[in-house]
């Protein structure tokens, strides 16, 4: 346990003197733990893009990720997701980053669906828990849905969906390539000092949301709606998983008790990726740097991505299983 969970704990366990195991203790326990942590960790990555950028241009960024080199640009933007294991709401920070800077919005949506959805935590906790065949099944298509709905967004041509501010941000002609290190470090304190003020709460509600919904997360529920003999099991799977929050690593346990209630392979996968990548917390963040059209189409490409995965792999999960 690290000092951050250490320290929600005992607030929330011994100050407010709420019982470890309840409800609304492990939902306080929660909330009170991924607040600070969310907002460390958006600080962190902001302030790290503006250093980058002051040796980095936008043009050059453009250049690597884009244009004419679209389809490179979401595989290396899905890539870059996969050492990040950040929640979705954390992930968000950097993806403004990367929209700010010039890269194209196709290319970061692909950022922004690998990141919390496909990450080193996920493939060992996978791996030792179910084996390396069904880890090796949701890292690739984890890859793939990143890749193949960042290039179909990017290909809509809705750059004028992304609020205003985030392209001010981006107008700000102050880095000069030959600036000196305290120069670089005054930028970036500006540019974290702006973003953080704009975002954090949108941070604070969506984790809030999403606190209250993780304590009393309906597992005997979902496993029987969802389970082998419902022929919509993975669409529902799938739309019960948006109300829901957490990160790859805190979402595959509930995962494993699902399957073991009877859940298929493919249903269990796609709750996995909509909890992950589609939750609403999420949506509600990205409300702050996104107008409703361009968040419906997010939603609504990943939602079908993640049946259509969901499908697939319980058609074949016999074969992946034994």
């Amino acid at each position: 346990m690290d000092p951050l969970e250490s320290l929600a704990q005992w607030f929330v366990f011994q100050v407010l003197g709420l019982t470890q195991g309840s409800q609304i203790g492990d939902a306080a326990a929660f909330f009170f733990y991924d607040v600070p942590k969310v907002l460390i960790l958006l600080a962190f990555m902001v302030f790290l893009v503006s250093v980058l950028r002051t040796f980095v241009t936008p043009q050059r960024i453009k250049k690597w990720l884009g244009g004419s080199r679209e389809g490179v640009g979401n595989v290396l933007a899905a890539l870059l997701g996969v050492p990040t294991p950040f929640c979705s709401c954390s992930a968000v920070p950097l993806f403004i980053g990367l929209v700010e800077s010039g890269v194209p919005l196709g290319v970061t949506f692909s950022f922004l669906i690998s990141s919390p959805m496909v990450n080193e935590v996920a493939a060992v906790l996978l791996f030792g828990l179910f084996g390396w065949k069904i880890t090796a099944v949701y890292i690739l298509s984890g890859l793939s849905v990143a890749v193949i709905a960042g290039m179909f967004i990017g290909r809509l041509n809705l750059e004028s969906e992304v609020e205003g501010f985030v392209y001010k941000i981006h107008s700000k002609e102050v880095i000069d390539k030959n600036i000196d290190w305290n120069e670089r470090i005054t930028f970036a304190k500006s540019q974290t000092a702006d973003i953080v003020k704009k975002v954090t709460p949108y941070i604070i509600i969506g984790i809030g949301i999403g606190a209250v919904i993780h304590g009393y997360a309906p597992t005997d529920f979902l496993a029987g709606i969802a389970g082998e003999n419902n022929p919509l099991a993975v669409p529902v799977a799938v739309l019960v998983g948006v109300p829901l929050y957490s990160n790859a690593a805190g979402t595959i346990p509930i995962v494993q008790a699902l399957m073991a209630k009877g859940m298929a392979l493919g249903t269990a996968l796609a709750f996995m990726m909509s909890v992950t990548a589609l939750s609403l917390p999420e949506m509600i963040i990205l409300r702050r740097v996104l107008k409703p059209k361009l968040i419906a189409v997010f939603a609504g490409i990943l939602a079908v991505s993640f049946i259509l995965v969901g499908l697939l792999f319980n058609a074949v999960s016999p074969m992946l299983i034994n």
